[in-house]
């Protein structure tokens, strides 16, 4: 996770947003009433026209005329002189959900121009759809005065500006809110993780669109681990409206675990997280994009998509869960703990980074030749749909649990971190409600909060962001290597349980504990490694922000 950062770069402060005038803006100017007793003719993008106009199709003075039409959910083209209304639709339909980004500006001979940039989803011949870029600019010209026109562009830009703002869901609306503009983000990014193009990648897609948003960006490039911790420990965050990591899991893990060690860590965790995947797994960019109803991308594309959710500036609260060993230790993780084979596959691999997501490939044939069971016993608590009540796991040999679960206890002193109210010292049997699994060798145990393990592995379909709940999958000594082949293909759709395999079990808990026999395989939290030990851990909801799209 560590790298050499570029002098020029780290610290660097990059302007962005659409070029601005001192002329100041004028009232919209809003579509002409029609006559009495007759209506608007229907509009195909839904709702009342809030403003109408004609106007050069493009910046050129000679620019053909069209008719533009904007409504609360899009932008309506027209050819001048074409039907307005009727059955008749646009030209072209711009969804302002797509648009990231408006600007006015003066252009020659007392014109004015206002643009607009969109991503819309497009879709190849074959493959997933893609967001691509498409700019739109409309020359204003109505008369010699160079401020009436430039204001009438001011007036549409803002209008367009305030209808791209993405709506809060109404349904749940304590938990969502949308980024300020102008916005300022510090940008926190590892020039080392994944195939080494963390850099590159956030010159050439990322800077153009948040500067096409009105984001202004500060850039810190990491220079070895543990330099993003340090950062958002111990620097006034009051200056920036989001923090963005782009680079792997690891460096969020960073980001989180240096807030909750601020004295005023409750206000820090206010402050809205963003990933823009960076690195090789990339699993909570995979999950966001999941959430946000996209389709599965990897890449650039998804970087793109992941970008595209900044720039619209939703954002939502994520659970975390509180992980404590018994060395004493205490993290906040916000994606999954591992031990076994999963987590030997992403430590063993580590030395084909350059390969970028296809190193997980590789180091998943290397672990399967060299199989190995671990000894330990495992505990949870289930979650309960009604007090009394616990789900089965989806195992053919369930243990048995009383199905009690005790009611958190109250919170301590302001300012100290919230207490593991499920949770007994390590040292102690689990609680008596608890869950024991029977078994006690192990391929794998992996407590996941996301859908996606990777890129390319949905392990937990029907988890989101604010669920409260850890998703515990274990596996049982005694599968095959074909078996377990096919099931890690299978979890590529998502649709690895389906297989019904007697040895893969999963169940939705609360908190969970994990005593391995001997300190012997790899354990690891959001993808960085720890030392073989008693671990445990519980949900604590919605102790987060993140931007979500959705």
């Amino acid at each position: 996770m560590n790298g050499a950062a570029p002098p020029a770069i780290a610290g660097r402060q990059q302007r962005g947003g659409g070029r601005r005038s001192p002329v100041p803006p004028a009232p919209l100017r809003a579509a002409p009433p029609m006559a009495a007793g007759r209506r608007a003719p229907p509009e195909p993008g839904g709702g009342p026209v809030l403003l109408q106009g004609i106007f050069g199709a493009g910046p050129a003075p000679g620019a053909a005329a069209c008719s533009l039409t904007l409504t609360a959910r899009e932008l309506q083209v027209r050819r001048a002189g074409g039907c307005s209304g009727g059955s008749a639709g646009p030209d072209a339909a711009l969804r302002l959900a797509d648009c990231v980004g408006s600007a006015a500006f003066p252009a020659a001979a007392a014109a004015a121009c206002f643009s607009l940039v969109c991503y819309p989803l497009r879709g190849p011949r074959w493959g997933p759809p893609a967001r691509q870029r498409l700019e739109r600019t409309f020359r204003v010209s109505q008369g010699p005065d160079a401020e009436g026109n430039l204001r009438i562009a001011q007036a549409w830009s803002r209008r367009i500006r305030e209808l791209a703002v993405p709506a809060v869901p109404a349904q749940d609306g304590d938990s969502y809110g949308v980024l300020p503009r102008p916005c300022h983000a510090l940008v926190l990014l590892n020039p080392q993780s994944g195939s080494g193009r963390a850099l590159d990648d956030y010159q050439a897609v990322v800077q153009p669109m948040l500067a096409e948003a009105d984001i202004t960006t500060t850039v810190f490039v990491t220079e070895r681990p543990h330099h993003a911790h340090e950062k958002v420990r111990d620097e006034d965050l009051s200056q920036w409206d989001t923090l963005v990591v782009m680079s792997g899991d690891g460096l969020l893990f960073e980001v989180v675990n240096g807030l909750m060690e601020r004295p005023d860590w409750k206000e820090a965790m206010k402050k809205p997280l963003c990933i823009l995947p960076g690195g090789s797994g990339n699993a909570l960019a995979a999950s966001i994009n999941y959430y946000a109803g996209y389709d599965h991308v990897a890449k650039k594309k998804l970087l793109t998509n992941c970008t595209f959710i900044l720039c619209k500036g939703l954002y939502t609260q994520m659970d975390l869960v509180s992980l404590s060993t018994a060395s004493g230790k205490r993290f906040f993780s916000f994606l999954g703990f591992g031990w076994g084979f999963i987590s030997d596959v992403d430590i063993d691999s580590e030395k084909y980074r350059w390969l970028g997501n296809a190193r997980f490939t590789l180091g998943t044939l290397q672990c399967l030749a060299k199989l190995r069971v671990y000894q330990g016993r495992l505990s949870y608590l289930p979650m309960a749909t009604e007090q009394g009540s616990s789900p089965v796991p989806r195992d053919p040999r369930a243990p048995v649990t009383n199905g009690h679960i005790p009611q958190p206890a109250g919170t301590d002193a302001p300012g100290s971190l919230p207490p593991d109210s499920l949770l007994v010292p390590l040292g102690q049997p689990v609680p008596a409600h608890w869950t024991v699994v029977p078994e006690e060798e192990f391929v794998l145990v992996y407590a996941i909060y996301q859908s996606h393990l990777g890129t390319n592995l949905l392990m937990a379909p029907a988890a989101r962001l604010h669920d409260g709940c850890i998703h515990l999958f274990y596996m049982k000594a005694g599968i095959s290597r074909l078996t377990l082949l096919k099931l890690f293909l299978a979890m590529s759709r998502g649709t690895h349980l389906d297989l019904n395999c007697p040895h893969l079990c999963y169940v939705p808990v609360r908190a969970f504990r994990l005593e391995p026999r001997v300190a012997a395989g790899i354990m690891t939290v959001d993808g960085e490694a720890l030392a073989c030990e008693p671990v445990q851990g519980q949900v604590h909801p919605r102790l987060c922000r993140v931007l979500s799209g959705s």
